[in-house]
């Protein structure tokens, strides 16, 4: 499981193109990974709009925006297509990236859990090390609290 401190796992999954994107590529710019449940359903629709509509100013603290849930690629691309996301949206069915970092399964009362990801955000920094995160989040809240990590993060070091 990996928590704040540790580097992020590195992986390759597709994009909603069916392009392989490797966590690794990004050294340099900051990474925030954004996990929700179904593609083209309310909450994580708010979510990835959220995240859409704060990008311009997460570019500018040189950092880019992931997605990632356990659609396919077909269904991420007919939902990034229709909601105008700017970023990438990443598949990962067999959950092993979303395993690594402990959000998959949402818990129902404690008596029934659902095969899906858990919403949930980390920040991770230009080295890959998880800076922030949260696993069980809000769906415009993991999108205000990693652009306010960007922000510190940024005033720490200028």
């Amino acid at each position: 499981m990996a928590t704040i401190g540790d580097m992020a796992p590195d992986f390759a999954l597709p994009n909603q193109d069916g392009k392989i994107v490797r966590l690794s590529d990004f050294r340099g710019k900051k990474v925030v990974i954004f996990a929700f449940p179904q593609a083209n359903t309310a909450g994580c629709t708010m979510q990835a709009c959220a995240f859409r509509d704060e990008f311009p100013k997460i570019e500018t603290e040189n950092a880019v925006v992931l997605g990632l849930s356990t659609d396919r690629e077909k269904a991420l691309k007919s939902w990034h297509e229709k909601r105008k996301l700017p970023y990438d949206l990443l598949s990962d069915p067999d959950h092993v990236v979303l395993d690594q970092l402990n959000a998959f399964g949402i818990s129902l009362f404690g008596l029934i859990n659902i095969p899906r990801a858990t919403r949930s955000y980390w920040v991770i920094d230009e080295k890959g090390v998880i800076i922030d995160g949260q696993v069980g989040v809000g769906p415009k809240e993991s999108a205000e609290k990693a652009l306010a990590t960007l922000k510190r993060f940024q005033t720490v070091r200028t």
